[in-house]
């Protein structure tokens, strides 16, 4: 299908693409281009849902502009509760696909790798991108070093098997998923992803880990402040161990 043609698609998606917005008014529009080159050329029928909170910069108003014409893009301008883990969980209560995949909206995860994690999501209940294992990786070796050191604290301090705790880039069956209490995972911030992860983990769910490599940020600076950020996820690592040691998490 060209892609100038619009896009209708019939039944319920293969997959909901959530991505969470802040201020990404210059990457939401060639990232969506990308996403949906992606899905078209593997022949999947995507939802994406922009879920933006509110951003100053007109994110959602670049979006719903360029994509007016696709019925398989949806943007939504958050009312309520601004962060990253409340976006994320209204774009999954607003979803409609089989799948849910979520990723950055800055380029750090990739379309390409986004699209072969929904396809090891179809025959696992869920996939998760790593940069820790062979094939993976990051741009700048001195955070992948402390990224890599602080993965291996933190799959000894919460006994998780897997090996990127912090990937924030996954694929889960929407059966899978709805299991999940989502009153204790989707608050805070990345630390979302290591409580999907433990109680994902709590329910047998399958797994496969793929092998990403980080791209570097296309447009914008980061929102995300390296220490400040390590020393908020300690403190939550910390919380679940108190919590679970004493039979109330």
């Amino acid at each position: 299908m060209p892609l100038t043609e619009p896009y209708k698609p019939t039944g319920q998606p293969d997959v909901s693409v959530i991505l969470p917005t802040f201020q990404e008014r210059e990457n939401i529009v060639p990232l969506v281009h990308e996403l949906r080159r992606e899905f078209k050329r593997v022949g999947v029928r995507y939802e994406i849902l922009v879920i933006d909170d509110r951003s100053p910069d007109g994110t959602a108003m670049a979006a719903r502009a360029a994509f007016a014409d696709d019925s398989g893009v949806v943007v939504i301008e958050r009312a309520a509760n601004p962060g990253l883990a409340f976006s994320i969980r209204e774009g999954i209560e607003k979803s409609q696909g089989s799948v849910i995949l979520v990723m950055d909206t800055d380029f750090n995860h990739q379309p390409k790798d986004a699209v072969l994690i929904f396809e090891v999501a179809r025959l696992v209940d869920l996939g998760i991108g790593s940069r820790f294992i062979f094939g993976g990786g990051m741009p700048n070796r001195l955070r992948y070093f402390l990224s890599y050191l602080y993965n291996i604290f933190m799959r000894i301090s919460l006994g998780t098997r897997i090996d990127d705790n912090l990937s924030g880039l996954f694929a889960i069956q929407r059966a899978a998923l709805f299991k999940l209490d989502f009153d204790k995972i989707f608050w805070g911030y990345g630390d979302y992803f290591f409580r999907l992860l433990l109680l994902s983990q709590r329910e047998r769910m399958t797994h496969v880990q793929v092998p990403v490599f980080y791209g570097e940020r296309a447009a914008g600076g980061s929102k995300t402040r390296f220490i400040s950020i390590f020393m908020r996820y300690t403190r939550e690592v910390a919380r679940l161990i108190y919590l679970r040691a004493a039979n109330r998490w």
